[in-house]
């Protein structure tokens, strides 16, 4: 069980902290819970993990489409990366995609990265 865990590090660049925009109401909350008898905010580190996980998932699901449009319809990498920026937008900003907007920008930043050095090869 203990080498699992060393393999799950999440980068440092990565956000800790939910944004403290993404809790409605008018007057700013700060997201608490109770933890073994002790109040804790922001994420725990298997939350964090869960998160960063579907995170980087989604950037390699990403850079694949934006590599494939490149390919097929002579995008620019810029352009494709655009274009898949604003289509993650689109589903957070529905609703169909929890990620707080500080994750949706690592996961572009990441999707440049991948995209990039697929394309350096």
């Amino acid at each position: 069980m203990g080498e699992a865990m060393t393999d799950r590090r999440v980068p440092d660049d990565f956000p800790r902290e939910p944004d403290p925009g993404s809790v409605t109401g008018v007057q700013p909350k700060l997201l608490v819970r109770e933890v073994d008898g002790r109040y804790q905010s922001g994420v725990s580190e298997e939350e964090l993990w869960v998160r960063y996980d579907a995170c980087d998932d989604l950037a390699s699901q990403l850079s694949a489409y934006a590599s494939r449009k490149i390919a097929t319809s002579g995008l620019s990498p810029d352009v494709a990366l655009t274009r898949a920026e604003k289509g993650v937008r689109l589903k957070v900003d529905a609703g169909e995609w929890d990620f707080s907007q500080r994750e949706v920008a690592w996961v572009m930043k990441r999707t440049r990265q991948l995209l990039l050095s697929a394309t350096d090869d």
